[in-house]
Order: C-alpha cells, then sequence, then structure tokens
C-alpha cells in the first residue's frame, strides 16, 4: 500500500500538537482554503508515493517523540493509508493528532460510505477540524490557525456520540499526553 506525502516525516515539530512531534505531511487537498499556509499541498498529483512500511520503518527510528501529527493536504482524502501508519503509531507508544479542513460532524456522516475514515477517527486521540478561514486568522489560538476550528478529545467524541474539546480556550492545555509541561506551548 503506498501513500502520497507531500514530504516525508519531519520531526521535532513543537507548534503541531503538544510535546515534541513527528508530522506526516499527506499530498491532496480540495478545500483550497484561502490563506492556505500549505497550499503546495493542494494537489493530488504532487508530492512522492511512499510505501507505507518504509513510512513505518522510520517511524520506528524515531527517538524522543511524544507523537505523531497528520497534516496536509488532508490525511483524510487518504484515510485507510493513514489509519495504518496511525495504528502503528499507538502500538509504538505515541499520541495522534490529526489536522483536517474538514468538519468532525462531516467525517461522521462521510464514515457512513466509507469505513476507512470511521477506522482513521478512532486511530486519533485529538483532531483539529474545520476549514482554515483567514478573517478568523489567530496568532494566539492554541494549535489552530483560524478561531472556528476546533480541538477535539476525538475518543471521548466517539463515546458521548458528541463533539467534546480537547480544551476551552480560556484553559491551559490537558497535559494527558508526553513529558513536557504544557507551559512552554502555550
Amino acid at each position: 500500500m503506498q501513500i502520497r506525502l507531500a514530504s516525508y516525516l519531519q520531526i521535532d515539530s513543537i507548534v503541531d500538537g503538544p510535546g515534541i512531534r513527528t508530522v506526516i505531511w499527506t499530498q491532496g487537498c480540495k478545500h483550497n482554503c484561502p490563506g492556505c499556509h500549505n497550499p503546495s499541498t493542494h494537489s493530488f498529483e504532487g508530492g512522492e508515493l511512499v510505501d507505507v512500511n518504509d513510512v513505518i520503518e522510520a517511524m520506528d527510528l524515531l527517538e524522543n517523540q511524544d507523537g505523531i501529527t497528520f497534516s496536509g493536504g488532508d490525511p483524510f482524502y487518504q484515510a485507510k493509508e493513514c489509519a495504518y501508519l496511525a495504528k502503528h503509531a499507538h502500538n509504538i507508544g505515541l499520541n495522534v493528532w490529526c489536522y483536517t479542513g474538514f468538519t468532525y460532524e462531516q467525517l461522521m456522516i462521510l464514515g457512513k460510505k466509507d469505513e476507512s475514515i470511521l477506522k482513521f477517527l478512532n486511530q486519533i486521540d485529538v483532531l483539529v477540524d474545520g476549514p482554515f478561514i483567514m478573517e478568523k486568522r489567530s496568532q494566539s489560538a492554541k494549535f489552530k490557525g483560524s478561531t472556528n476550528q476546533r480541538v477535539i478529545d476525538v475518543k471521548k467524541s466517539l463515546e458521548e456520540d458528541k463533539v467534546i474539546l480537547y480544551y476551552k480556550e480560556e484553559e491551559s492545555i490537558p497535559n494527558n499526553f508526553g513529558r513536557y509541561n504544557n507551559n512552554l506551548y502555550i
């Protein structure tokens, strides 16, 4: 199985979720949000095809990482491949964050037609959902580009069958993951 990536693995990110993370940049996005900071990831022909087992081998070599973050492009256009990689991330003790231009509610509807979307959602700990909206851009929003986006605790949301936020804007970020004090990331 192959996945189309914009770039291989970006190691030691401190802005794509709490702690020190590795980012998997997927290629391909139909949202085309005006002002997107990754427009080079929109084309479905760009990037490069990579065998998912090669990505897993690279993940197995990671050291001092708290989690994996899927970004792009939109990872849900390659949900089957991302679910496979996310499951492996959990198997090696890493938490999983994902950025998407879809809303959680849209993913639940799409998941009724494509089970790989639900499989991927079930492997995600925290989802940052919704399109980037330039008019709602905020440099002070935690782990998101615009204030319309939500940082969602996926496990609790699936259990309670409604969106449960990972934190509210006025709160500090929960220290559920990693070994680092979240005050470094606020």
